[in-house]
This record gives structure tokens, sequence and C-alpha cells, in this order.
């Protein structure tokens, strides 16, 4: 899991273009953006994560001896095109939007400003690390939200697609909201914290579980919680825990944390039992953990049946994203330079959400200055400027009819991308993921409640610029005309 050359993480025939482009002297500045057209898990936002790790890639892109070495053995590159590429460098402009902040689908979430044949060569490697973390992210998000204040911790990793998957699927659980993770390697790497109890093993290496209750309370005075359902949760589990809380009273050796964990049956009834079981022993402040295949639609029923859980761990269908294994972003050709200018690009579609917005771009996000609440996102050509001193007509670019008038004023502004490389150089530094975390929780406190429900949320309006919607609809036109 060290840092590792990851220029060959690449799909073939982005090689194959880039020797084309080479070959007609073609290596043209171009604008590509990094969008994604739908929500995951069916919501109402998406959190946006994966930037630190496109900052490594892009820091350490470089062809090694080896890896021209592979790519002339597969017969199919010229040499003088090998040649270039043991030279090739990133030297173009990225801007992205930071992470932790909430997006929403069409808008760009990275923008390449580079040759052709560098910001060809990144496509792949750009989806995949935006596609992943921002997916885990934003379920960690959810499970979050579900659990209504009580604290999650990230239990994923032998589930994980892989050793990166699990990795680096932690740390964006933890920008989502999780307190911490399981994951030792992604507590060391990205300074989170490193939480976890006991496995049923270490009750059934002891002769009875009372001994293995008593062993790791002593072992971890700082913080005793035992799990409980491995032979009769309610028959010896609670109750041997009670007994062991009690020897440690009676000595005065009282852990400073301490508690049970559920990890099977009915987590409603069992968490209703054992709560009532704690309290009538004289440990009310002892804590109830949950686990067993828990989600945000399970740890929801479960709140809205009064489960006495404290505290959840959470694994196989958050470092999964079980239900939405996808994300979903694509990389998509906006503008080309040409005599100085750039010429504004645009993908078409017989499906109206597949069909691009073109040209140089930039966001406000435009919030209600009462509330501090998204009212919505506004896509404008790179040159625009708008102010909160005047007035505002916002309109949705596919039913044109549906507008919103904002008073001067009664809303403020926001450019969310930001300058991540300029001519090849990295200017932008990453916070730490605990950082970005406390970020995160802010930028979901923005969010209308009626966007954060888990089923058939509101959602928050992308809406395009009166320029850039003309310019759109110029392309169509002109395109229409030609055929």
């Amino acid at each position: 899991m060290e840092k590792r050359n990851l220029t060959l993480l690449t799909d073939f025939y982005e090689l194959t273009m880039m020797q084309g482009y080479f070959n007609n002297h073609e290596n043209n500045t171009v604008i590509f953006d990094v969008f994604y057209r739908d929500n995951p898990c069916k919501g109402g936002y998406a959190i946006c994560a994966g930037l630190e790790q496109v900052i490594e890639y892009i820091k350490n892109l470089h062809f090694s001896s080896d890896d021209i070495s592979y790519l002339r053995s597969l017969n199919i590159f010229q040499e003088d095109f090998l040649t270039y590429l043991a030279n090739l460098k990133f030297s173009g402009d990225i801007y992205a939007i930071p992470e932790g902040t909430v997006i929403f689908p069409m808008e760009p979430i990275v923008k390449v400003i580079a040759p052709i044949i560098e910001a060809q060569l990144i496509e792949t490697a750009l989806l995949n690390l935006i596609n992943h973390q921002s997916l885990i992210a934003t379920k960690a998000s959810r499970v979050v939200y579900a659990a209504k204040g009580e604290p999650i911790m990230e239990f994923g990793l032998r589930r994980a697609q892989g050793p990166d998957a699990g990795t680096l699927g932690a740390r964006a659980a933890v920008i989502g909201g999780c307190i911490g993770t399981s994951n030792v390697l992604t507590a060391k790497l990205y300074d989170v914290p490193a939480l976890g109890t006991h496995a049923h093993s270490w009750i059934m290496s002891f002769d009875d579980e009372l001994s293995a209750f008593r062993k790791y309370a002593e072992l971890y005075p700082a913080n005793a919680t035992l799990l409980v359902d491995t032979y009769d949760t309610l028959r010896s589990g609670v109750p041997n825990a009670i007994k062991v809380f009690s020897e440690l009273r009676k000595s005065g050796k009282m852990p400073e944390k301490y508690g049970i964990r559920l990890d099977s049956g009915d987590l409603a009834y069992l968490s209703k039992k054992a709560r009532k079981m704690l309290d009538a022993a004289g440990f009310p402040e002892a804590t109830i953990t949950a686990s067993s295949d828990l989600d945000e639609y399970l740890i929801d029923s479960l709140v809205a049946q009064g489960a006495k859980i404290d505290c959840w761990g959470v694994g196989t269908r958050l470092i999964t994203s079980e239900d939405n294994p996808s994300f979903g972003g694509v990389y998509k050709l906006s503008a080309l330079k040409k005599d100085g200018e750039f010429i504004p690009k645009m993908k078409l579609s017989d499906n109206p959400w597949k069909i691009t917005n073109p040209g140089n771009k930039k966001i406000y996000r435009i919030y209600e200055k009462e509330s501090g609440k998204v009212k919505a996102d506004l896509i404008t050509l790179a040159e625009e400027q708008y102010s909160s001193e005047n007035p505002l007509l916002l309109f949705d670019p596919l039913a044109t009819w549906k507008k919103t008038y904002l008073d001067p004023h009664s809303y403020t502004l926001r450019e969310l991308l930001v300058p991540v490389f300029i001519a090849g150089k990295c200017v932008y530094e990453s916070p730490s993921v605990m950082e970005i975390r406390d970020y995160c929780t802010k930028e979901q406190d923005t969010l209308w409640d009626e966007s954060r429900r888990l089923v058939n949320p509101h959602n928050i309006y992308v809406d395009l610029s009166q320029k850039l919607y003309q310019l759109k609809t110029n392309l169509l036109n002109n395109y229409s005309n030609k055929k």
C-alpha cells in the first residue's frame, strides 16, 4: 500500500488515442470535465472525495523505463512516441471542488485544462479515484444521517473489494461522517481514530464467557466493550457483562468507557431488554453498540422502533455501497483551443441527460441568505461574473418555464471550483481527513431536510446561466441544421 506509480492505471485506448494525436501533430489544449448524472442510492446529493489521491497521482505521473519496455513489447507503439512518453510530465491546469463538498448531478467536479495527450492519459485514473471515494463518502453520510447523531464506526475492511478499496473506502467513510475505522492501515496513513472491540473467537477461546469478559476488561480498562451474543445474549451475555462491571466497580477499577456490543438477532428487541437490565443493575452509563449487516435503511428503522443503541458499527453494506455499487462519474471533452481561443464542444444524445454542457465553465453555489441553505447551483461560462447585489433569475434548463426569481441581497454566492494545479505545479494543500470530515458535516448542514430524506428526496436544481444555455442551444441548432 505504499505510494505507487499509477501511470499505467489507464485504459488501453487512451494510449492508442494519444499516439494518434502525436502522429497527427495534434496536441491542442483542451478542457475535460468530470461530472456525474444521477445521485447514488437514489438520494438528493453526493459527497465529493478522492482529490488527495488525484493530487498524488498527478505529482507522480511519469513513464518508467519498465513501463516503456512493456509498451514496446506490445508491438503497437512507435519508437518516437515511446520516446515522447518517456519524458512526459503533466503540464496543465486542474480545478476541482474540495473534498467533503456536497455536489449535485451534471456540474464539473474536476476540470482539466491541458494538452490533449496529457488530458487523455489521466482520464481513467481520475474517474477511478473520484468515483470510488465519492460513492463511499456519500453512502457514509446517509448512514450517519440515519443514526440521528449517534456515532458510526466503519467496520468493512474484510468485505471490501481488495486492499485499496478497503483502505481508501475507509478514508472516504470518515470524510462522510464516520468517527473512525477498524482498518488500522487507514488509521495510520490518514491519522484517523482506530476503533473496535473483539470477536466471538475471543470468547470461544476461553473455557467460559465470564472468564473471557473478565480478561478483556482487565486488559483494556480505558474502554471495555463486551460482545454479548456468542452464546445467549439475554441469558448469559448481558448478565455476565453486568457481573464483570459490578466486580470492576467493587474493586475501584471501573473503566472510563464501558458497555456491550450486539452483533446478531433482533437488535431493537435485544437493545431494549439489555438497556433495562443494565439500568436495573446500576449501569445507566453503559453504552450499547450494534453491528450486523447494517445500512441506512435498517438503522433508520431501528431508530424509529426506539432501539436503545448508542453507537453503530457498519461494515459490508457501507464499504461496498451494496445497493449502489458504482458512482457513474464521466469525463467529457467540453472545449478545444484553436488559434488562442477555446472552441466549445458538446456530446449529443437521444437522452437529454446525456447531452453535455459545452465550454469553459465554473459553478456558483447559491444560498438562501436567511437560512444559509442551498437554493440552487448555477453553472456559468468562466468569464461570467455574478453578484448578490443584483437580482437573479434562475430557470430549469430542461423545463425552461420553471423559474425562480431572487431579490438582491436575499442570497449569497460561492464559487465551488478551486485551482489545484497551475501549469503542472500543485497549488493546493489537502486538509487532513478529520478536517475534511468536519467541513463535510458543515456542508451537509446547508442541505434542506427534504433533500436528505433517504427515500424520495427533494432534488436541488442545477441551472445554467442564460449565456451558457444559449451557447448550448446554438450548438444543438447548428448540429441539427447540418444533418
